[in-house]
């Protein structure tokens, strides 16, 4: 179960507890996680996180190939879920990043700051 973030604060439910995720909802929260966190950077779960992070040190004409990869990897263990395409847009020095996948037969989309 994933709980509801906003602003980085949990979000409370207005009955004493916190606000839970379900479904596609959830789902996000769980891929959002996965592309945000670095990958490495938990000793005990190596495999948690991705590496997109490193995008900004490469060649620009290489960029949308990695983070299309980088995303793949991340998000390998959550076996219900499909990506079906990696969007990069860089603006300047900064860009985002907007992930569209297949969850059961629903379309969710993700998008990041890179």
């Amino acid at each position: 179960m994933e709980w509801k973030l906003s602003q980085g604060d949990y979000v409370p439910d207005g009955a004493g507890g916190l606000t839970a995720l379900k479904g596609g909802e959830e789902m996000l929260a769980r891929v959002l996680y996965r592309l945000t966190a670095r990958r490495g950077a938990l000793p005990f779960l190596p495999e948690l996180g991705s590496r997109l992070y490193l995008l900004g040190r490469e060649k620009p004409s290489s960029r949308q190939a990695l983070a299309a990869q980088y995303v793949a990897e991340a998000l390998r263990e959550e076996h219900d879920l499909s990506v079906r395409s990696v969007e990069l847009v860089q603006e300047g020095e900064k860009g985002r990043i907007t992930v569209y996948l297949d969850w059961q037969g629903e379309e969710l989309i993700a998008q990041l700051p890179v």
